[in-house]
């Protein structure tokens, strides 16, 4: 099966039929559900709902490498953890192996501690349910450094990071520091690119500011055999190219840099 996955935040709103039929078209293995109001799995969907949408997905060959919720583990308040746990059941019905989670707020100077805390709390759920959460670098923990201290802390097998290559970049971490901060943790990389560190709308891969054939290099250097998933974020930008455009180029991208 290929390695290449893209995102549903490229395609906001769209059916399983319309999601598979891109995946096919353009030779992606899987896809990453966004966990979002208004999507094939929301966050308030039931179980046999996610279960359902997880077998129309296998039915058409087309893996869900991950459910995508938006819930942020560093945040303040008792609501947090049941969030977490009833993203764990949704995963875990739509047959993928990883939730993705955020950190939280970046000018709260407790969320890496909350964070770190509330993984650990729901490791050993997450692990009976066959799920590995993975934490993304992004919001309040950017880097490698940063999501790598945070899961050194909840130290969990059913932990790992997911690197969204844009966010280390725009911070400042250089590529191979953030590789070395996630070694023995990196599960998941999306791949997106952009006009600049301070210009985050979507540019088709290869033709901004984003190094990915070096990315692609370094993560075939250090042996990285995960997915990697475009990350085209029609959702926040409606003015982007379409999402097939976006495919075509990362795919061609993709089969250029490839060992």
């Amino acid at each position: 099966m290929s390695r290449l996955a893209f995102s549903t935040l490229g395609c906001p709103g769209a059916p399983v039929d319309q999601v598979t039929a891109l995946a096919r078209r353009y030779g992606c293995g899987g896809v990453e559900l966004r966990c979002a109001d208004g999507e094939i799995v929301p966050p308030d969907a039931s179980e046999t709902a996610a279960r359902d949408a997880g077998l129309r997905f296998a039915d058409a060959g087309v893996a869900v490498v991950c459910l995508a919720s938006y819930v942020q583990v560093g945040a303040p308040g008792p609501g947090t953890g049941e969030a977490l746990r009833r993203h764990i059941a949704l995963a875990r019905a739509a047959g993928t192996p990883y939730l993705r989670v955020f950190g939280g707020d970046p000018d709260d100077p407790d969320t890496g501690a909350r964070a770190a805390e509330r993984l650990a709390e729901a490791a050993d759920t997450a692990g009976q349910a066959g799920i590995r959460i993975l934490l993304e670098t992004h919001d309040a923990l950017l880097t490698g450094r940063a999501v790598a201290d945070v899961l050194h802390e909840a130290a969990s097998p059913h932990l790992g990071a997911l690197w969204d290559v844009v966010n280390p970049w725009r911070a400042g971490e250089p590529p191979a520091a953030t590789a070395a901060a996630l070694d023995g943790l990196l599960v998941h990389v999306q791949l997106k690119d952009v006009a600049s560190p301070y210009e985050l709308a979507p540019v088709l891969p290869a033709s901004g500011a984003v190094p990915l054939d070096a990315f692609r290099r370094l993560l075939d250097g250090i042996g990285y055999g995960g997915w990697f998933s475009l990350e085209w974020e029609a959702a926040w930008y409606p003015q982007a190219p379409p999402l097939a455009d976006a495919l075509a180029a990362f795919c061609r991208l993709m089969q250029e840099t490839s060992p």
